[in-house]
């Protein structure tokens, strides 16, 4: 059986994997995953208390202050933890300034500054030491070998310094990581708790979301959030879509008027007729993604996270074999032992092990504010390195709903009596074209005896003793057309266009801008696909392309080494999302299959969001190119400093809990970046 628990007091991405791994070699779980950005852990179990009973007692053995229970329990403990870390932290140091200012016995001085030590960095040594009973050697040694060392060669002061400002980055590191998280955690907020059904006798009664069925009609207030996808039948209000689409100012919504499951009623009372079930719904979409959001990390963030293990184990062998050079050379014990302890100190791996899935985790954060879904941070990567962007049309572009442009007569029938043959014969389609025909004939249809439909021409039926037929014979119209035929002698045309989305031109525009070239395949004919590429001011058009042919162009762009991307909403582009390097998905209208196959879902259709995911892939790849360069740069200066006996054991504390410190900040300024400013964050030609 599945089972998620909420589990909180875990900062750091690397304790959480190593929980992880732990974890998973008991025998009575399997499939356990622990997703860091939610505070959640995963795990499936033939006997779930016994093994979450197992989970809870490892759990406290290697992260004593992590805590798996109740959501409001949890966090409740976490806000504890870190009042109680901030106190010991603020004590500790407080006796350090006494025990160094203050002149006393012996005695008194070595109580002092053990219980100072303690109070900053008990935690620290404890995990450590359990970790290492493990055979899992992390940056808890490398600090806790300072501290120690530091004591015994009489650097008390330093020794309190590695450990205080350690234990400040630690907090730091916390409530970075807290921040980023909530920007993500919001979305949960959308999940609705009820529906107001409306019951045949008038009656309203509050039922869960997923028992209310297509067709039925609810009732939502206002404050209250839209449990389903439905229509508006009576009312209107304004509607809050900030936590779905990021839309800060709230959007009208009337009688006719679709809206989104997870949009709040700002004022009024409106009545919804449902229009599909929650599993499909806008929110239960968004929730799916939001899930499994975690699980397909980088290629960088993967490299760091494998690594910190080896190399923390390389730093200590570094360290001894500084220690032997030094001794050797110098003949001094004390200076050689100090000069290792500075190597450990500067080459703590935390400013790697914590920025750069820091900088990723804010990435996909502003990139859920602004109504944008993506399914990890590989695909937010990914998206940094496109040079080309391939749109299917309809529904993509277009809205997908066609309205008629012009009815034209070839005989004596008027305008109206054109459409209402028209209608007569396509009120029994499916097909877009069909559906706006019958919706624009204001008059009732009859019914027919015999309608027969020719695949993919159209249909022939029976209409006060006339043979009719409504279709398309002619494949040279250069416009989407339906032809009206009477007794074989065609009699009139409807030309209809498919609306093109407000935001389209922008997009192109701006994606053009950042120096990404557009394509636009679509199934329809040649002329109206270069006629749609013009209007929007897409670089390439090709029309009466087949799904394979979609897919065959996608394989030669990636033969070629070309990084595309493909942003589709129906069935038939499941494939060249999948194929895509990066598949980006219509999440209102979007069909469950292609959401299934993309890795980005834009939540509200409109592409111009495919300009925010692009400058959000391109600052977070930055952000962490910054912080690996920061790092490692000054890292290495100061290991060559220390090593030479120029800097001591303060400057080593800087560069490491300093450096750290710096990437936190610096990753947080993905989180507060804004893609709706002008930037010039141009791919590299």
């Amino acid at each position: 059986m599945k089972k998620s628990v909420k589990l909180v007091g875990l900062d750091c991405p690397n304790c959480a994997r190593s929980l992880e791994n732990e974890i998973s070699k008991l025998n009575s779980v399997k499939n356990v995953h622990i997703d860091f950005v939610k505070n959640r852990l995963y795990f499936e179990s033939d006997d779930t208390m016994a093994a979450l009973d197992e989970i809870i007692k490892l759990t406290k053995r290697l992260e004593p202050q992590a805590q798996i229970s109740e959501i409001n329990s949890a966090e409740r403990k976490n806000k504890l933890n870190l009042i109680l870390d901030i106190t010991f932290l603020a004590v500790g140091i407080a006796i350090g300034f006494v025990i160094f200012f203050v002149s006393m016995p012996k005695w008194c001085y070595w109580t002092l500054y053990v219980l100072s030590a303690l109070l900053l960095g008990y935690k620290t040594y404890l995990k450590a030491i359990r970790l290492l009973f493990k055979g899992i050697i992390n940056e808890n040694l490398l600090i806790t070998i300072s501290v120690v060392g530091a004591s015994i060669i009489s650097q008390h002061m330093e020794g309190l310094m590695v450990i205080a400002l350690y234990s400040i980055g630690k907090i730091f590191e916390g409530l970075a990581v807290n921040r980023s998280r909530k920007s993500i955690e919001k979305l949960a907020s959308l999940q609705p708790e009820y529906a107001n059904l409306i019951l045949n006798n008038g009656e309203v009664e509050k039922v869960q979301p997923s028992s209310v069925k297509i067709g039925d009609m609810i009732l939502v207030k206002a404050g209250e959030k839209v449990p389903l996808d439905g229509k508006v039948v009576e009312g209107e209000t304004f509607l809050d879509l900030k936590s779905l689409t990021g839309e800060s100012l709230p959007v009208k919504a009337k009688e006719g008027d679709e809206i989104l499951s997870g949009s709040v009623v700002v004022d009024g009372v409106i009545t919804i007729e449902v229009t599909s079930v929650y599993e499909n719904s806008a929110v239960s979409k968004i929730m799916n993604l939001v899930e499994n959001a975690a699980e397909n990390k980088s290629k960088t963030e993967t490299f760091v996270s494998k690594i910190t293990k080896w190399y923390t184990l390389a730093i200590i062998v570094l360290a001894l074999s500084v220690w032997g050079i030094v001794w050797a050379v110098t003949k001094d014990l004390n200076s050689a032992f100090y000069r290792g302890l500075i190597f450990l100190v500067v080459s703590c791996p935390c400013a790697f092990a914590i920025s750069v899935p820091l900088s990723y985790f804010s990435g996909l954060g502003n990139a859920s504010k602004n109504g944008v879904l993506i399914k990890g941070s590989n695909f937010l990567d990914a998206c940094a390195g496109l040079k080309t962007i391939a749109f299917d049309k309809t529904g993509t572009l277009t809205t997908g709903q066609f309205e008629i442009d012009k009815i034209t007569s070839f005989g004596d029938k008027k305008e109206d009596e054109l459409l209402f043959v028209a209608a007569l014969g396509e009120q029994y389609s499916l097909h877009p074209l069909a559906q706006a025909i019958t919706k624009s004939c204001i008059v009732k249809l009859p019914k027919l005896k015999s309608v027969k439909e020719i695949a993919g021409e159209g249909v022939e039926f029976v209409y006060k003793k006339k043979n009719y037929f409504v279709g398309r014979k002619n494949d040279n119209l250069t416009a989407t057309c339906v032809e009206i035929y009477e007794n074989d002698e065609k009699i009139g045309e409807i030309s209809l266009s498919d609306k093109i989305k407000p935001s389209a031109k922008d997009t192109c525009k701006g994606l053009n801008d950042l120096g990404v070239k557009t394509v636009l395949l679509s199934g329809d004919n040649t002329e109206i696909a270069q006629d749609v590429a013009k209007q929007v001011g897409i670089n390439e058009a090709l029309g009466k392309l087949l799904p394979q042919d979609k897919y065959e162009y996608l394989k030669k762009c990636k033969d070629e080494k070309i990084k595309i991307g493909y942003v589709g909403d129906g069935i038939n582009d499941a494939p060249a999302l999948t194929l895509a390097d990066v598949g980006i998905s219509m999440g209102i209208n979007g069909a469950p299959a292609s959401i299934e196959a993309s890795d980005v879902v834009l939540v509200d259709d409109d592409p111009q969001k495919i300009i925010s995911l692009i400058k959000i892939s391109k600052f977070t790849k930055l952000n962490v190119i910054e912080n690996i360069s920061l790092a490692a740069i000054i890292k290495l200066t100061f290991l060559s400093l220390g090593a030479a006996g120029v800097t001591g054991m303060l400057a080593a504390v800087f560069a490491d809990v300093g450096v750290t410190l710096l990437a936190i900040l610096n990753s947080m300024r993905v989180l507060k970046y804004k893609p709706n400013k002008k930037q010039n964050i141009k791919n590299k030609k």
